[in-house]
């Protein structure tokens, strides 16, 4: 199983009109379906006045968490185009709200599911694709006179320290790549003194 996934690094905009109608995209970077709660609430405020803002996300480096919304839009011809995009790029973390102002022509189904589907599309053409590691984080605590073994280790793995408090007894919080958690870990747990509490992921 790969520990890298893509996603998007900053909000990105879209747009495609046809018959008067027009669908404005946006893709956002998301962690969790909180998030995506907020976001669906604040753009409905924002865009009050418009027919539909329909909606997919993907979450989690598996990709395994995701939902597609129509908002009153005949059933599969929005929030399944939009979710196909995402896939398409296979991104993950990553939102796509179209917001419709209708043109008072009807557009069919197949006219509706293009329509989001190029929305979709656009936001993401806009979007700056980055590809992340999944990583882990260790916390480790030790007496502070085990202070330079800890510290030798770390700089000779590709760890970053998230957060370190040096007193008797020093803390610290470290992320690190997936596939290098468990070469850090033994090598730690090898200085006597050591305790580590490795986050599940």
């Amino acid at each position: 199983m790969t520990d890298t996934y893509k996603t998007i690094t900053n909000i990105a905009e879209g747009i495609y009109k046809e018959k008067g109608s027009k669908f404005l995209s946006f893709a956002i970077p998301v962690q969790n379906p909180d998030e995506v709660k907020e976001l669906i609430k604040s753009y409905k405020k924002e865009y009050y006045d418009a027919r539909h803002v329909c909606y997919a996300y993907t979450l989690g480096a598996e990709r395994n968490e995701w939902r597609a919304n129509d908002d009153g839009e005949p059933s599969g011809t929005a929030g399944r185009p939009i979710h196909g995009q995402i896939n398409s790029r296979e991104l993950t973390n990553v939102m796509i709200i179209v917001v419709r102002y209708f043109g008072g022509i009807l557009l069919g189904t197949g006219g509706l599911t293009t329509a989001y589907k190029e929305a979709a599309a656009d936001a993401l053409n806009h979007a700056e694709i980055v590809e992340k590691t999944v990583d882990k984080t260790i916390d480790i605590s030790f007496d502070y006179l085990l202070i330079n073994d800890v510290m030798s280790i770390i700089k000779d793995s590709n760890a970053r320290i998230l957060h370190q408090t040096f007193d008797n007894l020093c803390i610290m919080q470290l992320s690190v790549r997936k596939q290098d958690a468990p070469l850090l870990s033994s090598k730690l747990l090898k200085i006597n003194g050591v305790v580590i509490d490795i986050d599940e992921i």
